[in-house]
């Protein structure tokens, strides 16, 4: 029996190797070591070896199937079969929040998006949004291009990140994994033993939980290059963010400096002003709070000044006796 088994193991890495190589004869090569004079057919060959042998032909995996050709993003001169995934991010604001995020959706629906995750914040009198949203990666190029139009658009960076190696890489493995279940299944048709069963069957979940693993990274990458990512994010403002033109000499320098700097200071003043109309009933109580804590304190002072000035009276002289 234990002769048995481990030619069963033997035969059952000759399966995976063999699977993960490919073979390329087809003439039937008995295994050796074993005495039984019993024939087995597998995929149609016949051996004539003991316990669960196969032919070289039998256990030949198949050639990596060649890859469907892949629709390619608008205006890209990439070979069909090259596997982008496309991320944007986009920094947006806007004064006009509402009109903006409704050019957004109808955006996103005309070139058949949806939102992945969406997020809205309120910071005071401002609105703060932002969105994740998945493209077809042949829209991908006409997003990035139209949402412009939309708000003004401060920040926008783009990637194509090439996961091709590790797609095939995946599919061959999963072709290969496909056929050592087959040849798992084919031996388990013709298994007696209850040894060799439980072998088998064993060996077969494994291969099952391994399919399942590569289809589902597969599904994911899938996922990922037919459907590009956009990371969105929406401001509202008071008022558009400067873009400033490039000067040309140093007076034009000068002149566009003093300009900027005179803005920023009286976006501060008004910022400061703003800040103060907004709490200032917390600064009224900070004042009250000083003031009585400044006469507490020149209160005391003049009591301690009053103490030090004081002067005891003289004691009275003493009589003076008449006799003397």
């Amino acid at each position: 029996m234990k002769k048995r088994l481990c030619l069963l193991l033997s035969v059952l890495l000759l399966v995976t190797l063999l699977c993960g190589c490919g073979g390329s004869g087809k003439d039937a090569t008995p295994a050796s070591g074993g005495t039984s004079s019993a024939a087995y057919y597998v995929d149609g060959a016949k051996s004539e070896s003991a316990g669960w042998a196969m032919d070289t032909a039998a256990a030949e995996a198949p050639a990596m199937p060649v890859p469907e050709p892949e629709t390619a993003p608008a205006g890209s001169s990439l070979p069909a079969n090259v596997k982008l995934i496309y991320r944007a991010n986009i920094d947006m604001e806007s004064t006009e929040f509402d009109a903006a995020l409704q050019g957004i959706d109808a955006l996103v629906a005309r070139l058949g998006g949806y939102y992945e995750n969406s997020e809205l914040n309120n910071y005071a009198r401002y609105r703060y949004g932002s969105y994740t949203v998945r493209l077809p990666a042949e829209n991908f190029d006409a997003f990035c291009a139209a949402v412009g139009d939309l708000a003004q658009v401060n920040n926008l960076s783009r990637s194509a990140e090439d996961v091709s190696e590790r797609y095939y890489d995946l599919e061959s493995r999963l072709a290969t994994q496909r056929t050592k279940l087959e040849r798992l299944q084919s031996l388990l048709k013709q298994a007696e033993e209850m040894e060799d069963i439980i072998t088998l069957e064993s060996a077969i979940s494994e291969t099952e939980l391994a399919i399942e693993q590569l289809t589902g990274s597969l599904r994911h990458y899938d996922s990922l290059v037919g459907y590009s990512t956009v990371y969105l994010s929406l401001s509202e403002v008071a008022k558009l963010t400067d873009v400033e033109a490039p000067a040309i000499g140093f007076g034009a320098q000068m002149a566009e400096a003093f300009r900027s700097g005179a803005s920023r200071f009286a976006e501060g003043v008004r910022a400061m002003l703003l800040y103060f109309a907004r709490s200032w009933i917390g600064w009224l109580v900070v004042i009250v709070i000083a003031v009585a804590v400044v006469l507490i304190v020149r209160k005391l002072r003049r009591k301690a000044r009053k103490g030090a000035d004081y002067t005891p009276p003289a004691p009275p002289a003493p009589p003076q006796n008449p006799q003397q």
